[in-house]
């Protein structure tokens, strides 16, 4: 089974910006896949914000849209997520996930197997 590591996660000031990404031991599980980003956060369960398959087809929860973007390097194995204008609600843990097979829309947890461990992000006022 793939493994699927987070890093990038750190602290910032609201309005700031990040990169987390993951690292996987194998990419593209299958001819067709889909790799996510969720978060957990105070607030909210494990909420998906981000998915992108393997045709760069991208989709965004509206808690993120026109903020944060998601992309891949297949030849490095690497999922990336570049998040803007931070606010402190986006403050919480980001894991990756993997599938084979479409992305859902929403991007739901239990629709994928494969989960990285998770890297902290926390955004000050």
């Amino acid at each position: 089974q793939a493994q699927l590591v987070e890093s990038g996660g750190g602290s910032v000031q609201a309005g700031g910006s990040l990169r987390v990404q993951c690292v996987a031991s194998e990419y593209a599980l299958s001819n067709y896949y889909c790799m996510a980003w969720f978060r957990q956060t105070r607030e909210k369960e494990r909420e998906g914000i981000a998915s992108i398959n393997e045709y760069d087809i991208t989709y965004y929860a509206d808690s993120v849209q026109g903020r944060f973007t998601i992309s891949q390097d297949i030849a490095k194995k690497t999922l990336y997520l570049q998040m803007n204008d931070l606010k402190p609600e986006d403050t919480g843990t980001y894991y990756c996930a993997a599938r084979s097979g479409q992305c859902p829309r929403p991007i739901i947890n239990d629709y994928f197997r494969t989960w990285g461990q998770g890297t902290q992000v926390t955004v000050s006022p």
